[in-house]
């Protein structure tokens, strides 16, 4: 012990700092510096472990609480991601119901429009066959006064021979 180094293996923790305790006050009782001088190095070894033990501990409680912060982030990030596709998936759905639906109304006009021209058409043709149909009457009509003004005149005619035969 006279050259500075312990030759025994000492305790460490809280035996080893009532062991250095213990050394130091029985050196201070005997009068033995040397003695006092390693309880005082070995209690002061032993609270450094401890405190170095209790680091330990605190570091390894980090490390672990950073781990946990890293994983609220990763879950936070995908619990986003997801809400995210979700959303997308929502909005090209939006998207393709509007495009059916405006597809669907521009079917609906363009049918209810068809309908209009195909009424038009018929009304127009209705109308013409009906003016076609006058006409005919009325061609029926003035052919057959003028079959009748025509007999008129043959008998006025025939009448007029009777009375004056000469003439013809």
């Amino acid at each position: 012990m006279s050259d500075g180094k312990p030759t025994e293996k000492t305790a460490g923790g809280l035996l080893g700092q009532v062991v250095g305790k213990a050394k130091a006050v029985a050196g201070s009782l005997l009068g033995n510096d040397e003695l006092k001088r390693e309880g005082r190095l070995q209690e002061a070894s032993s609270e450094a472990e401890v405190v170095a033990a209790r680091e330990a501990e605190e570091a390894e409680l980090r490390a672990k609480e950073a781990a946990v912060v890293e994983q609220r982030a990763e879950a936070e990030a995908e619990r986003d991601r997801l809400t995210a596709e979700l959303e997308a998936e929502e909005r090209a759905t939006n998207i393709e119901r509007n495009q059916a639906q405006a597809e669907s109304a521009a079917d609906s006009d363009a049918a209810r429009e068809k309908q209009k021209i195909a009424a038009t058409e018929a009304a127009q043709e209705r109308s013409a066959d009906a003016v076609e149909a006058a006409a005919l009457r009325d061609r029926a009509q003035e052919a057959a006064d003028a079959a009748r003004l025509e007999r008129e005149a043959a008998r006025a005619e025939a009448t007029a021979d009777l009375i004056d035969p000469e003439e013809k």
